[in-house]
């Protein structure tokens, strides 16, 4: 078992894992840590605990020390310089009449490297602005392009739900979402009302997914017949976040709906009387003639539809 402790050095990115040595950490404090682009001011996202050694990075990297008053103005003095070369770096992307779109400024902890994060719909030729850009701020300048979803978590936002957006709130890495999630959800298919800021499917449809499968995987699908305490019924929906089934009752006139939590209806046991179709209900003799009545097809034996699946 290994001692590790989470850092993130952004806002809502990925945490890494590193040796804690012989620091007393808290969830908050600030460290300063080597990463492969340099030296980094990080903060601690996730207390000290104990990990085997398969399920964390090799080597693993120790703290190098607790962040000092002057790291910490350093970041503040980082910050303000970030804000200079943004607008630096808008003028020269206008000058060069680039079809790009800059998102976000960032420098390293030592000044070693300024990384410009960009948007565009394609390859963008940027040989000349980094020779520009290069020239301005006399450091190793970096350009990266981004996707839209990267470009939502960097400058946040509130989501529809009235919550600052999950991308860039906790999510340390996007998980795929399908149109798939929205329909088993029953949600509404309007992309305006299943999109995020990004103009992707939102990240959180698939907090619930895994609930919704098991739901649907444990329960008869809608149209089939199942028991429940007040008779027979037949299934209309399933709400897997309430974790209950509306149903048609089959007894009286038939149009008193109710609705059952999961644990109290059972599916049907398979019926070939109760519940086949109308090929399957058919007699011998009513088998016997209908194969007097059509062509043969080189079958000997009649085989009746099989059982419909519940």
């Amino acid at each position: 078992m290994l001692q590790v402790v989470g850092i993130r050095f952004r806002k809502g990115t990925k945490v890494y894992f590193f040796d804690p040595g012989q620091f007393a950490l808290a969830i908050g404090d600030s460290v300063i840590v080597e990463t492969v682009r340099g030296v980094e001011l990080g903060i601690v996202a996730s207390g000290i605990r104990e990990l085997d050694e398969g399920q964390v990075p090799q080597p693993l990297k120790t703290i190098m020390r607790m962040a000092s008053p002057e790291d910490l103005l350093q970041v503040e003095q980082n910050a303000s310089s970030e804000k200079t070369a943004y607008t630096v770096c808008q003028e020269r992307i206008a000058a060069h009449k680039l079809e790009m779109k800059l998102v976000d400024v960032e420098y390293a902890f030592d000044n070693s490297k300024v990384t410009f994060y960009f948007t565009a719909n394609g390859r963008v030729d940027f040989r000349a602005l980094v020779k520009n850009l290069a020239a301005i701020f006399k450091t190793r300048i970096e350009l990266r392009q981004i996707g839209v979803r990267d470009e939502a978590k960097m400058l946040g936002g509130l989501g529809s739900c009235g919550r600052p957006i999950c991308c860039g709130a906790f999510l340390g890495s996007f998980q795929p979402v399908s149109i798939k999630m929205a329909k088993e959800q029953n949600l509404s298919l309007n992309p305006s009302k299943i999109s995020g800021l990004c103009g992707r499917l939102m990240c959180c449809l698939k907090y619930e997914q895994d609930h919704y499968e098991r739901a649907r995987k444990s329960l008869p699908k809608p149209g089939k017949e199942i028991d429940t305490p007040d008779g027979r019924a037949v299934m209309l929906d399933v709400n897997a976040v309430k974790e209950t089934v509306k149903v048609r009752m089959l007894s009286g006139d038939g149009d008193d709906i109710n609705e059952y939590p999961f644990a109290v209806i059972q599916r049907l046991a398979p019926n070939r009387a109760a519940d086949a179709s109308d090929e399957d209900a058919l007699t011998r003799e009513d088998i016997v003639m209908i194969e007097e009545d059509v062509p043969p097809t080189g079958a000997d034996v009649f085989t009746p539809a099989t059982e419909p699946e519940m």
